[in-house]
């Protein structure tokens, strides 16, 4: 691994070399930037970063360059980048200048444990700690891996993994539960709750799950892998479960929409035959649920792995000895954030107050589409 001494980490600084005399007796000045020498003297490379971070308060993950009031992930990192000298700083205002590509796209609030941007920078001596002392302590680079040059972290990726933490209460009857804190999810719930989550499994057309795709749109059809719901925990005042979902891949809003109908359905605001005939051609209303639970959990890369993960000079994508530091994130940062903003600002309390005015028997001719914008 090629090493840039610190002191020469200065993009954009013009260094003076000594040139011929002109005609009219005045010295000649040529200039070399300091990321022309780098470059010669140590050519960028393709990596991959595992990144953790907590969402709330930010814009999501994908930088608007020129747009400073909506703040994002990658704003943060790319600064850091800039300062820790990994990238020249022209590099920021252009992120294609350094092959920049995410693995997933996570929208406002959502969180992350592990998540993959691939990109070309210069390989420093002690590269990880360069970048982390730029960040603030809520985003953190795990890790690192040398990739292949045409690697693409969102074309290469074959899965990823979401989790989704909610309060039990979410699944209290409307009718005839205590619809607060007070309520324990029964074992039968906890059954029917994975019931409707596992008709999810195999691909369907997810357009109603998304917005301004039609159900002729060859890419709003999606395939899922696995989803359900782990048994209930306490922590914080709280009974709280974890939807688990393993996909090819996601639209903007798909998982949220996933997750709200079932709750619109176990709490008896929907009837369960709602699900088939969402993924059929009609506009289907389907509620959001908030973005505070949802977590990028993994990123998988099994087809890259099995083809460079053991050719002798890449190594395999699978993290295995980030586990422990992912976890101590997930512990320090990201739980204790969903945890602490749903008892403060009660999110999925408020948001379950607005399931009845949904028109759920409503289709294309009564209903228009709503504005999010679509991934």
């Amino acid at each position: 691994m090629a090493a840039v001494k610190e002191e020469t980490r200065k993009p954009f600084v013009l260094q003076e070399v000594a040139g011929e005399q002109e005609e009219n007796g005045h010295r000649a000045k040529r200039f070399k930037s300091e990321e022309e020498e780098l470059s010669k003297k140590h050519p960028k490379r393709k990596v991959v970063l595992l990144l953790a971070y907590s969402g709330k308060g930010y814009y999501g993950m994908q930088r608007n360059v020129g747009s400073t009031q909506f703040k994002t992930i990658e704003d943060e990192l790319v600064q850091a980048l800039v300062m820790s000298g990994c990238i020249p700083e022209n590099h920021a205002e252009d992120m294609k200048k350094m092959s920049f590509q995410r693995c997933a796209r996570t929208d406002k609030g959502v969180s992350a444990a592990g998540q993959v941007v691939s990109l070309k920078i210069w390989l420093l001596d002690d590269i990880v700690e360069k970048i982390n002392k730029n960040l603030p302590s809520h985003i953190r680079v795990i890790g690192l891996k040398r990739v292949t040059g045409r690697f693409n972290s969102k074309n290469s990726c074959d899965a990823r993994t979401y989790s989704y933490t909610l309060p039990t209460f979410a699944f209290s009857h409307k009718d005839h539960e205590k619809q607060d804190e007070n309520f324990r999810l029964s074992k039968e719930t906890l059954d029917r709750v994975n019931e409707l989550l596992a008709l999810y499994k195999g691909t369907h057309n997810f357009h109603n799950f998304t917005s301004q795709k039609g159900p002729s749109d060859p890419s709003a059809k999606r395939y899922i892998m696995e989803m359900h719901c782990e048994s209930p925990f306490k922590q914080g005042g709280l009974e709280l479960a974890v939807i688990k979902v393993k996909g090819q891949s996601f639209m903007m809003h798909q998982i949220r929409k996933m997750i709200g109908l079932v709750i619109a359905i176990v709490k008896g605001y929907a009837p369960p035959t709602i699900m088939e005939r969402s993924w059929g051609e009609e506009k289907v209303d389907i509620p959001k649920a908030p973005g505070l639970g949802l977590v990028l959990e993994r990123v998988h890369f099994e087809k890259y792995n099995r083809r460079f993960g053991n050719d002798g000079f890449h190594e395999s994508l699978d993290w295995t000895e980030e586990e422990e530091k992912i976890e101590a994130f997930t512990k320090e940062y990201i739980n204790p954030t969903i945890i602490q903003t749903e008892l403060e600002e009660k999110s999925m309390f408020n948001w379950l107050s607005t399931l009845s005015i949904h028109d759920y028997d409503a289709t294309a001719l009564n209903q228009n589409l709503d504005n999010d914008e679509v991934t």
